[in-house]
């Protein structure tokens, strides 16, 4: 059996670490396995062990990757995209924080994953206080944590609901309730 070169080894981790950045939004952290994951990436179970210490330090970093998509621009295209039934439809490809909420939540206050999620919550509330026009930081803070929990909370009940119209009044009040 042939060896993998180093640059491949660092392509076959980086591959592991996005397909599981999709699968944990899409199916939770706990809805998928090492095996699902390997498979999904094309490669084989066994070679997890020699790249990653366990599922919850891949899972660490397929929430760094995650939170790394997360698109910048100004405050108006932010909210289009973020609240569109794009984004509520394809969790995969969407703000981990919204798609892995609820399963963050149930994991040890140690978890590296929890630590990796609140800062994600401080690193895009950051970037919308540094959209949200002239005010006293504090009040940006404000009105960023604000306008965060507003964009999440609207898509996780979207992604929840079984009435594809009553999603779009959600993503829409919201919009409305956080729009400059």
């Amino acid at each position: 059996m042939s060896r993998v070169s180093q640059e491949q080894a660092r392509l076959n981790r980086q591959r592991v670490v996005e397909v599981a950045a999709a699968l944990f939004r899409e199916r939770g952290l706990h809805g998928v396995g090492v095996a699902d994951i390997m498979a999904s990436a094309g490669l084989t179970h066994g070679g997890f062990y020699g790249q990653f210490a366990n599922k919850e330090a891949l899972a660490a970093e397929a929430f760094d990757a995650a939170i790394a998509e997360e698109r910048r621009g100004d405050i108006d295209t932010i909210l289009e995209n973020y609240l569109s039934l794009g984004h509520v439809r394809a969790p995969g490809k969407g703000c981990p924080l919204a798609a892995l909420a609820n399963d963050v939540s149930r994991e040890p206050s140690d978890s590296p994953v929890r630590s990796r999620f609140t800062r994600g919550v401080e690193a895009l509330a950051s970037i919308l206080a540094n959209l949200t026009p002239r005010a006293s930081r504090e009040r940006r803070r404000q009105r960023s944590l604000a306008t965060l929990s507003t964009l999440v909370g609207a898509v996780v009940l979207a992604r929840a609901v079984n009435d594809e119209g009553l999603a779009n009044e959600l993503i829409q009040a919201a919009h409305s309730s956080v729009a400059p």
